[in-house]
C-alpha cells in the first residue's frame, strides 16, 4: 500500500491566523470583559480629566471613586434581582448612571435605587472611621463629601434616586421634592445650567404624574412594602445626615485652610 505524505503544516500567515482564531475562541471571555471595561473606562477617564482640570487631581480622584462606588451599588442590586444591567456610564459634571432592566416589583425598583445611596453611606462611614483613627482631616472631608453627594441624590424628585424611591410610595411627593431641589440649588449656588438639565430630565415623569398616569406595578405594592421602603429611605437619610454633621465640622477648617484636599 502506498504511503500517503504527511499533511503539510501551515506556515506563515496561515499559521498565524489559525493561532489567533484559536486564541480568540479559547479566551473570548477576555474580549467580552475588555469591551465592558472599555465602555466604563473611557467615560470614567473623560470625567476624571475634566474634574482634574477644574478641581485638581486629589479632589477629582475622590469624586470619581465616590461616583463609581455609588453606581456599582445600583449595578450589583440589578444583578442581585437577576436583572441584566450595563456597567456605569459617567457624564462629566452631571455624575453617572447605570442602566438596567425594569423589575416587575415596584418594591425591588425602590431598593435598586436605594442601593447607590446605601453604598455611599457605608463609604462615608468608613472614611469617617479612618479619619477618627488617623486624625487626618482628609478622611473627614471624604466622609463629608460622600454623605453630601448621596444626600443630594436622595432629593425626592426625578431623576434623582430619591425620586425613584418616592415614586414607589406616592408620586405626588415629586412636586414637593422639586421645590426642595430648587431651594437647595439657590442655597448652594448651583449653576443654572445644571438646574435646567435636571428639570428637563425629570419633566416627562412629572408631567405623567400630573396627568394622572399611574405605574401599573403600583397596584401590586402592598401597605407593608410601602412601610419597608419608607423605613429604609428615612434610615438612609438619617444616616447620611449624621455622618455629614459629624464630619463637616472637622473637615471644614482644613478645607478653608486648603489642607483637606
Amino acid at each position: 500500500m502506498q504511503n500517503l505524505p504527511p499533511p503539510r503544516r501551515r506556515t506563515g500567515l496561515g499559521a498565524l491566523l489559525a493561532a489567533a482564531a484559536a486564541f480568540l475562541l479559547k479566551f473570548k471571555f477576555l474580549l467580552l470583559a475588555g469591551t465592558k471595561l472599555f465602555a466604563i473606562g473611557w467615560t470614567f477617564l473623560l470625567s476624571l480629566w475634566i474634574y482634574v482640570v477644574i478641581f485638581g487631581w486629589r479632589l477629582a480622584v475622590v469624586v470619581m471613586l465616590l461616583l463609581l462606588a455609588h453606581e456599582l451599588g445600583h449595578y450589583f442590586a440589578f444583578r442581585a434581582y437577576g436583572l441584566p444591567a450595563r456597567l456605569p456610564t459617567f457624564v462629566p459634571l452631571l455624575g453617572a448612571f447605570t442602566a438596567g432592566a425594569v423589575p416587575d416589583d415596584l418594591e425591588h425598583d425602590a431598593y435598586i435605587a436605594l442601593a447607590g445611596p446605601l453604598v455611599g453611606l457605608g463609604l462615608a462611614a468608613a472614611c469617617f472611621a479612618i479619619g477618627a483613627q488617623t486624625h487626618d482631616r482628609f478622611w473627614y472631608a471624604c466622609a463629608d463629601l460622600s454623605a453630601f453627594l448621596n444626600l443630594f441624590n436622595m432629593i425626592p424628585t426625578p431623576p434623582f434616586d430619591g425620586g425613584r424611591i418616592v415614586g414607589a410610595l406616592w408620586p405626588p411627593l415629586w412636586f414637593a421634592g422639586f421645590a426642595l431641589f430648587i431651594a437647595f440649588a439657590v442655597l448652594l449656588h448651583v449653576p443654572i445650567l445644571f438646574v435646567v438639565i435636571i428639570g428637563l430630565l425629570g419633566l416627562p415623569t412629572m408631567l405623567g404624574a400630573w396627568r394622572g398616569a399611574v405605574d401599573p406595578r403600583a397596584e401590586r405594592m402592598t401597605f407593608g412594602a410601602r412601610v419597608r421602603v419608607s423605613i429604609w429611605y428615612l434610615a438612609t437619610l438619617l444616616g447620611l445626615f449624621f455622618v455629614m454633621a459629624q464630619s463637616h465640622g472637622i473637615a471644614s477648617p482644613g478645607a478653608q485652610a486648603g489642607g483637606a484636599w
